[in-house]
This record gives structure tokens, sequence and C-alpha cells, in this order.
């Protein structure tokens, strides 16, 4: 059974072009720093796996949870040495999207900058495609 890893907060992509690109999911390098810290403490894992699940006030949310395999019809992102499994549930939905980790005084937490999307909540833990 995986285990939860992080959380996760939604931006819609205003304003600014993402660059397309031929992987479903990009990592900045903050990310990436952070995906290889959490695997390092978790030896079995072979990556971070991002899913959608139906949960808040806007309709979908994100989950991260630590991959122990990939299963048929999900889709692998490997960049600069990690591994991303995208749910085959969530692969339309992140679609173009940058992953990004982003630590504050009062939060470290991934954020998901997804062009893809409609609308948010206010807290930014659902969103709506």
């Amino acid at each position: 059974m995986a285990s939860r890893v992080a959380t996760a907060t939604v931006r819609a992509v205003k304003g600014r072009r993402l660059i397309p690109s031929r992987a479903a999911l990009t990592l900045t390098p903050s990310a990436v720093r952070k995906v290889q810290d959490l695997l390092i403490k978790k030896p079995a894992a072979i990556g971070l796996k991002v899913g959608v699940r139906q949960r808040g006030c806007n309709g979908m949310s994100y989950t991260l949870d630590y991959a122990t395999e990939k299963a048929k019809f999900d889709e692998e992102v490997v960049q600069d040495g990690v591994c991303v499994i995208i749910d085959k549930k969530a692969q339309l939905t992140l679609l173009g999207t940058e992953m990004d980790f982003v630590e504050s005084k009062l939060s470290s937490e991934f954020v998901f900058n997804n062009p893809n999307i409609k609308g948010t909540c206010g807290c930014g833990e659902s969103f709506s495609i």
C-alpha cells in the first residue's frame, strides 16, 4: 500500500505561456531536488505517483504517493534522474503541466502550474477542468 508523500496546490496559468514539450509533465529544478530527497528516504519506491481524485469545493485535487510499481497504462516521466509516474486517470488533466516545489516560512509544497485548469477554489487545493 502506498503512503501519502506531500501536499500539493494548484495554480491556473494565466498571462504566461508554458513552453510545450513532449513530456506530459515537466519538473522544475527545485521539484527534481525534492523528489530525489523523498526517494532517498524510501528505497523501495521507484518514483512518485501523481494522480487526481474527486475532492474539494471545485471538483478535483492532486494526489502524491510513493510508487512501487508502474501499472499498465500509467505514464512514466523521467527527468534529471528522477521518475514521476502519472496515473492513467490523470494523464489528460496533467498534460503540459509544470511541477514545482515551493518553500516559504509557513509551508513547503509541490505546486502544479497547469494550463488546462479553468477554475480553482480559494484555498488552492482543488480545481476544475
